[in-house]
């Protein structure tokens, strides 16, 4: 096995969820490209004395349900997922999409109750459990990305295998400034945004619940913002 999955793997467990011994760590695996991984994380369970429980899905298989699903189906599915996340600890994600629009001639109407019917196995995941998603490198990041699948392997272990305990340390001061900032400025080509951020508290993420991380996010203060931008990507927003 490609040692950099064991790495990650290992930050995965031990940075992210602190798993402990006798504890239930539940593994979602949207994808069997993400196969490898999975595995490593239940090996690295298994060393600490932890409990792995995996779910796993296909995107293809997910929308042929998707398809004509009905609110009852989808309850009576996610009553038994809610039930064993209420006994789950720890939580990782993994998401290893080959196609990436595999589930776009799903109906909206559909696609609604997957999601209404998923909600509160969702909360409890978050509100319940420590939790950690990510992608895994597939072709279809890849060709998303505009890379090689090896060339894109290399820059996504690269940046989920670094020393996010380092990175927590050194945003601290970064946050202190946040916190202390009233007046923000933006501009650049096209842009020219203001607004405040005073008393708004800077969360700063290291890796605990994303990988890769490595933001400080707030918010402005309402009825504050003033100003334009523009996009050099699409966005869903004008």
């Amino acid at each position: 096995m490609d040692q950099r999955i064991k790495e990650l793997a290992k930050k995965l467990v031990n940075y992210s969820c602190k798993l402990e011994k006798e504890e239930n760590l539940y593994i979602k695996l949207d994808g069997l490209s993400g196969k490898p991984l999975a595995l490593a994380i239940i090996k690295e369970a298994y060393r600490l004395g932890a409990y792995p429980f995996v779910e796993i899905n296909d995107e293809s298989i997910t929308r042929q349900i998707a398809l004509d699903c009905n609110k009852d189906q989808m309850d009576i599915e996610n009553d038994s997922k809610l039930q064993i996340m209420k006994k789950m600890d720890a939580y990782i994600g993994i998401r290893a999409l080959d196609n990436f629009t595999e589930m776009a001639d799903v109906p909206v109407s559909k696609a609604t109750i997957m999601m209404d019917s998923d909600k509160k196995v969702r909360e409890q995941r978050v509100n319940g459990t420590k939790w950690v998603g990510l992608n895994y490198p597939t072709a279809g990041m890849a060709q998303k990305s505009e890379m090689s699948l090896e060339k894109y392997e290399d820059y996504f272990f690269q940046v989920c295998n670094m020393d996010y305990s380092k990175m927590a340390e050194n945003m601290k001061n970064l946050v202190d400034l946040m916190e202390n900032t009233d007046k923000v400025s933006i501009k650049g080509p096209g842009t020219d945004l203001n607004f405040s951020i005073k008393n708004m508290k800077a969360i700063p993420c290291a890796g605990e619940m994303n990988i890769p991380d490595g933001e400080i996010f707030t918010a402005p203060v309402k009825e504050s913002v003033n100003g334009y931008i523009s996009y050099n990507i699409p966005s869903n927003y004008k």
